[in-house]
């Protein structure tokens, strides 16, 4: 997995299309997408097969964004899973600027983070 880019957007009707059009026209695929808001602000969370056309995309698009590498991490898939994962990142000191879920197998889910210590989060992760 390459970039995860978290993007602000207006909460607005239309600023998720916006975007998701702007990014077709450049001929970037979007993989993994989620995101969400409240009030006036929106965010949205994605990966794309072209991380370089993207980046140029939301510079040009003069989007606030943060781009990182994604720090994968399985969890146990029971009430509790994430919390546990998030709690050894906040303890850590790294913030989660974003976070994916990639799928489930078995009894483990996985996701896949933004943060602000890359470094940091593999070793409290042990990845």
């Amino acid at each position: 997995m390459g970039q995860q880019f978290v993007v602000q957007l207006d909460n607005v009707p239309g600023a998720l299309a916006t975007l998701a059009e702007t990014l077709a026209t450049a001929g970037v695929d979007l993989r993994a997408i989620g995101g969400g808001g409240i009030g006036d602000v929106g965010h949205v969370i994605f990966t794309t097969a072209d991380d370089a056309t993207t980046q140029t995309v939301l510079d040009e698009g003069g989007y606030r964004y943060v781009m990182g590498e994604a720090v994968l991490a399985e969890v146990d898939d029971q009430p509790g899973g994430m919390a546990a994962v998030a709690r050894r990142l906040a303890d850590a000191g790294v913030n989660i600027y974003g976070h994916l879920f990639i799928g489930r197998w078995g009894d483990r889910a996985s996701f896949s983070f933004v943060v602000s210590d890359v470094e940091k989060a593999k070793q409290v992760l042990g990845r």
